[in-house]
């Protein structure tokens, strides 16, 4: 296939289905540290930021250094998945996408092995390294910009799109909120699902997420090697 006659394709990390996947990951993900794992929210760092903010101003230097772990954390995986994105294809034969799940289901499957007396930190500082490269690698989901770990951006976009569509009865809005609104949708349901599985299962409870980050590595695994193989150096949107 020649590429440069598919600008408008996407690519099987840039479809609904897996973006569906892994913001339901992501909610799991916030039940499961806010529950379980120190009370705190691994997903994104804006109240990590703030709650740093006020132990400067209180001059409390050891809740400051304690807060800026989780932060330099997220930085480094941000960091570290735009670097991998752009080299790593070069010397394996999958893309970075299916190598970050790769991972992430690794780190995920440890994390349950863990006892109830181990350090809630161990996986708070995990998940927020995993859910740092997990937002800063998937991007768009068919063109439109998603974030797969927070639904801060898609509750505005699902208000901003409505007004829109209310008054131009379009399907590019309608389109909008039709993506919006379900990532919202499924967000919330990892976030069921996680609360639930954790009555019966604990903190192994967390190796629910393992099964849809699983489904999600087959789906990629496939692409890259047989599906999208011609189109192996070809870059998401978004990058």
């Amino acid at each position: 296939m020649d590429e440069n006659n598919i600008e408008d394709v996407y690519l099987t990390c840039e479809e609904p289905f897996i973006y569906k996947l892994l913001i339901t990951v992501g909610g799991f993900f916030g039940a499961y540290t806010f529950i379980l794992r120190g009370g705190v929210f691994c997903n994104a760092q804006t109240a990590n930021v703030v709650l740093f903010a006020i132990a400067l101003g209180k001059a409390d230097w050891t809740r400051a250094l304690h807060l800026l772990l989780p932060i330099s954390v997220y930085f480094f995986g941000s960091f570290l998945s735009e670097h991998l994105g752009r080299t790593v294809k070069k010397f394996f034969f999958l893309r970075w996408d299916t190598l970050l799940i790769g991972i992430e289901i690794i780190i995920v499957f440890i994390l349950g092995l863990l006892p109830k007396s181990a350090p809630d930190q161990i996986c708070q500082v995990a998940l927020n390294f995993i859910c740092s490269m997990q937002f800063n690698t998937f991007r768009q989901v068919r063109g439109t910009p998603a974030a797969t770990t927070f639904v801060t951006n898609h509750i505005r976009q699902v208000g901003s799109n409505l007004s829109v569509y209310l008054r131009k009865k379009d399907d590019y809005s309608k389109n909008k909120l039709k993506i919006h609104g379900s990532m919202i949708f499924y967000f919330i349901l990892g976030t069921v699902l996680s609360t639930i599985s954790i009555k019966f299962f604990n903190y192994k409870s967390i190796w629910g997420a393992c099964i849809l980050l699983l489904i999600i590595f087959i789906k990629l695994f496939y692409a890259d090697r047989v599906i999208e193989r011609e189109m192996f150096n070809r870059k998401p949107h978004g990058h």
